[in-house]
């Protein structure tokens, strides 16, 4: 009998069998599944960090996991300034799009005012300042090559 059970990580050897198979499974559609993840390290004048954005590329698509700005540097721009850099470091490379996803508490007028648009919103009945605020930023090239198998 199958069974189910929660880990809180996969080991390697599961994590590239279900990897390899997707990537075989996504290229019969013509489809290059494009995963990597990495994340923007901001640091002030003497090394110290106080900023990160994780991040993971998936098909034609850049997906911000996470950002975070040190609470000492709050409400300077480097929020603004990662995203800024996301965006410079992927416009013309192919990709469609930058998504991310906020809640309530997390300042989604931010967001807006870093050109985002709100695709739509998630409410959370029972606790507002968790409901979820669902962003994209389009990139304006006009040829998409991200998430398209190589022979496609």
């Amino acid at each position: 009998m199958p069974e189910i059970k929660e880990v809180a990580e996969l080991s390697e050897e599961i994590d590239n069998k279900m990897r390899d198979d997707l990537v075989r499974y996504e290229s019969t559609h013509g489809i290059d599944v494009n995963h990597r993840r990495f994340a923007l390290i901001l640091t002030d004048d003497v090394g110290e960090v106080i900023g990160v954005l994780n991040a993971f590329t998936a098909f034609a698509e850049i997906y911000v996991d996470d950002m975070w700005v040190d609470s000492c540097h709050r409400g300077e721009g480097y929020g603004r300034k990662l995203l800024s850099k996301l965006e410079e470091l992927y416009k013309g490379k192919g990709f469609n799009n930058i998504n991310l996803c906020t809640n309530t508490f997390n300042a989604p007028e931010f967001y807006k005012k870093c050109g985002f648009e709100l695709e739509f919103t998630r409410i959370n009945k029972k606790n507002p300042k968790l409901t979820k605020y669902f962003f994209v930023k389009f990139f304006d090239d006009e040829v998409q090559t991200q998430g398209i198998a190589k022979g496609a």
